[in-house]
């Protein structure tokens, strides 16, 4: 997993987050919409998590350049802030889901794997579970 966020505290949340759940690993982690492309076209990671809001091209467009070259990513999208319709700006980024900061959590995270291969069909993507 890669975690694309500017705020230190949510990137230590997550790797907590990741220390219970064995079957992922961490590949990276940075803090800007254009790290955090130029880390999955190298990595590849099979899952993206990303902030909303990050200074530069932000999350929404970070997701979709990630999904233009790598399809079969899945990519989160997470938000402290309250955005009144986010069921639009992920539909419209691209991104597989949408979890509030302070939702995200081990159980979070272990639905959203386990329902990969349906949100990926959703969006069309395919790509193997």
């Amino acid at each position: 997993m890669l975690v694309a966020d500017d705020q230190l505290p949510f990137r230590k949340a997550a790797r907590a987050v990741l220390d219970v759940l064995p079957e992922f690993e961490l590949v990276d982690e940075v803090e800007s919409g254009e790290d955090a492309v130029a880390a999955a076209a190298t990595l590849e990671p099979d899952l993206v998590l990303m902030d909303f809001q990050m200074e530069g091209i932000g999350g929404v467009e970070a997701t979709r350049r990630i999904l233009g070259s790598r399809p079969q990513t899945l990519v989160v999208l997470v938000s402290s802030r309250c955005v009144d319709d986010m069921a639009s700006v992920t539909s419209e980024s691209g991104a597989d889901a949408f979890v509030p900061k302070d939702q995200f959590g081990p159980r979070v995270l272990r639905e959203l794997w386990a329902g990969r291969a349906e949100l990926l069909a959703r969006r069309g993507r395919g790509g193997p579970p």
